[in-house]
């Protein structure tokens, strides 16, 4: 199983981007699929979380300005991040707890993209 994100990238505040993350290899079972971001010196924190049922989870500094989904059929997870500040600079991950064979459940993280707010 592997993860690959994109969609990093320089913005002004106040703009908008929209992450990917890829998902390949077999996957027999999905519990959750999620975004993380990290800063130097910091410890990676929880962005947003989308369940297996579609229930999504905010952290409160992104709720209202970032929407998490996932697209089944093309095996892809999305955040659309909008209003953007310089506070949300940060490598942004994406991270799949998944049932495989012959792992079993397991976290997967993918490589990591960039998202840097500035004039």
């Amino acid at each position: 199983v592997q993860l690959q994100a994109s969609g990093g990238g320089l913005v002004q505040p106040g703009g908008s981007l929209r992450l990917s993350c890829a998902t390949s290899g077999s996957i027999f079972d999905i519990n959750e699929m999620d975004w993380y971001r990290q800063t130097p010196g910091k410890q990676r924190e929880l962005v947003a979380r989308i369940r297996r049922g579609g229930s999504t989870v905010y952290a409160d500094s992104v709720k209202g300005r970032f929407t998490i989904s996932r697209d089944n059929d093309k095996n892809t997870m999305y955040l659309q991040m909008n209003s953007l500040t310089p506070d949300d600079t940060a490598v942004y991950y994406c991270h799949l707890n998944a049932y495989s064979v012959p792992r079993g459940w397991f976290d997967y993280w993918g490589q990591g993209t960039q998202v840097t707010v500035s004039t």
